[in-house]
């Protein structure tokens, strides 16, 4: 009998190195490290990032959130913090991700697509090949203080299926996850793994209880007899 593939599981917003200790004490595969934002919860200083990042143990992932849009300083923070893989949060205005590979390999690279509507499919159809993963999320850089992430709200799922089935790079999906609905999110999307942040947090805090609750409810029988 083959073993139950499970999405992989990102925490984010992680404040200091016992909210990193709770997550990893619960199997999560990656902790994500929220940077300078112009709005949204979890931010952190470089310096901060940099520490947790020397901490986390392998093979769990610390992700850098930079809203960083040149290629150049996108490598700048990538170096300054240490991380092993840099979700980039906006579009990438100047520069390319071949310039982020080269000044920091072996660093991954996860774009961000703020899921808005079909326009978002061209959008993360042209920018797959050129990174390790695409994190679907329910931000919108267009306002006049962007939201680039934590906005606790979800998106069309049926939009980041489409993605899911149209792109060969992992999908991540995040926007408003939570245990009561992290179950018909796998149904719907399918995607590789899963990325949450307020759905966990009791007054911006991480819950052990509601931590415990995402992960039964990812790893339920149920689910995965209908996907594999």
């Amino acid at each position: 009998m083959e073993a139950t593939t499970y999405p992989r599981i990102k925490i984010c917003c992680i404040a200091n190195w016992e909210e990193a200790q709770l997550a990893i004490q619960h199997g999560v595969d990656a902790l994500g490290l929220v940077a300078d934002m112009p709005s949204g919860p979890g931010v952190i200083t470089d310096e901060k990032i940099r520490s947790l990042a020397g901490r986390i143990p392998p093979p769990v992932s610390s992700f850098l959130l930079t809203s960083r849009t040149e290629s150049g300083q996108i490598a700048e923070h990538i170096r300054a913090t240490g991380a092993s893989t840099v979700q980039i949060v906006d579009s990438l205005t100047n520069g390319s991700y071949q310039h982020i590979r080269l000044a920091c390999p072996g660093v991954n690279i996860v774009q961000v697509i703020h899921v808005q509507g079909e326009a978002s499919i061209a959008e993360a159809l042209a920018v797959a090949p050129l990174v390790d993963a695409l994190l679907l999320d329910s931000g919108n850089a267009k306002l006049k203080v962007k939201k680039l992430g934590g906005t606790g709200r979800t998106h069309n799922w049926q939009i980041s299926r489409k993605i899911r089935e149209q792109v060969s790079v992992p999908i991540f999906l995040g926007g408003g996850l939570h245990p009561g609905n992290v179950r018909e999110a796998i149904k719907q999307v399918g995607p590789f793994g899963l990325d949450v942040c307020s759905g966990v947090r009791t007054h911006n805090k991480l819950d052990e209880v509601k931590v415990k609750a995402f992960m039964k409810a990812i790893k339920s029988r149920s689910i995965f007899a209908n996907l594999f």
